[in-house]
């Protein structure tokens, strides 16, 4: 008996210190999975004509949310896949081994979708430029993915950084953290992490100096909500003893934002990926407008009455 006890207990150690090895080594690959699946890949879109009148297609660029490609129905299928190896190096081998090899008739499987990043994570741009386009309308700006990477899904409802390169390429090129809100799991339905709070900054430039919009907080609201509006007024007090008082009056009118949801119109997804829409409907137009008001009344500097109306609630409206 005394003999198995410590038989037993070396059993266990290496029993543990076998799985915290495994656990490590299959961290290893998810993270060299993670980093060649997840990153940036093409994708233009038409936004107009220049001023010459021939089309503009620029490529905005996407970050994949899975991991596409041709699996081989051959002994060598688990090898030719990226996420099988541990290291970039073991990767490399694998393929200078296989070039070695005579070819053999190989057979093609559909595209295998699987997730880009590990769980409870995206593949989110990291980087992002603003271009500005000349149009035969006028001058647009357009946002450019530069780089992607694998993002936590947070819990909460924060504000995240988000930066932007403007006038890239140029001396007056400057990086913003123009914000924005996490895409927190385990929200209501019907609810998501939007800005309520926002900031500014500026961007020289050389006719002139633009005023850029910043996300200073974000709260979980519905998708139709009210954000504050501060707005300043002069008022006349006039107290018992007939003094008049001259006061700043702020009154936050507030702001409906966000947008207004009218189901799935997707009529035709692809089959290898749900998020791929081939064919859509007609969308219903719907917009975010006041529900509820209140009003305010005062005195202003002339000595007239005014009344200011702020919102209180907004909802969806067709």
């Amino acid at each position: 008996m005394d003999v198995a006890r410590p038989f037993l207990l070396l059993m266990c150690v290496l029993h543990l210190t076998l799985t915290v090895v495994l656990t490590k080594h299959t961290d290893h690959r998810n993270l060299f999975t993670q980093r060649v699946c997840c990153r940036r890949q093409s994708h233009f879109v038409y936004i107009g004509q220049d001023i010459s009148g021939s089309p503009v297609n620029i490529d905005v660029g996407m970050c994949r949310s899975h991991c596409g490609g041709t699996i081989r129905a051959s002994h060598e299928a688990g090898q030719q896949d990226y996420s099988k190896h541990s290291s970039m190096l073991e990767f490399l081998r694998s393929k200078k081994m296989r070039s070695r090899r005579p070819a053999a008739p190989e057979s093609l499987e559909p595209l295998k979708q699987l997730p880009s990043c590990g769980m409870n994570q995206l593949c989110e741009p990291t980087g992002m430029r603003v271009d500005r386009v000349l149009l035969f309308e006028g001058p647009r700006e357009v946002e450019v993915i530069e780089e992607c990477h694998c993002e936590i899904k947070l819990s909460q409802c924060i504000r995240v950084p988000a930066l932007r390169t403007y006038n890239p390429d140029t001396p007056y090129e400057i990086v913003i953290d123009v914000g924005g809100c996490s895409q927190s799991k385990g929200s209501p339905e019907g609810f998501s992490c939007v800005p309520t709070k926002f900031d500014s900054a500026l961007v020289e430039t050389p006719n002139k100096v633009d005023l850029i919009q910043t996300v200073a907080a974000c709260e979980l609201k519905e998708t139709c909500y009210r954000v504050p509006y501060v707005e300043y007024y002069y008022e006349i007090v006039q107290h018992a003893d007939g003094v008049k008082e001259e006061r700043l009056k702020e009154i936050d009118v507030g702001r409906c934002l966000g947008g207004c949801t009218t189901g799935n119109r997707c009529l035709l997804s692809s089959p290898t990926d749900p998020q791929i829409c081939h064919l859509w409907s007609e969308s219903q137009s719907s917009s975010c407008v006041p529900e509820g008001y209140e009003s305010h009344s005062f005195l202003n500097q002339h000595g007239q009455s005014r009344t200011v109306l702020s919102i209180s609630s907004c909802l969806c409206q067709n």
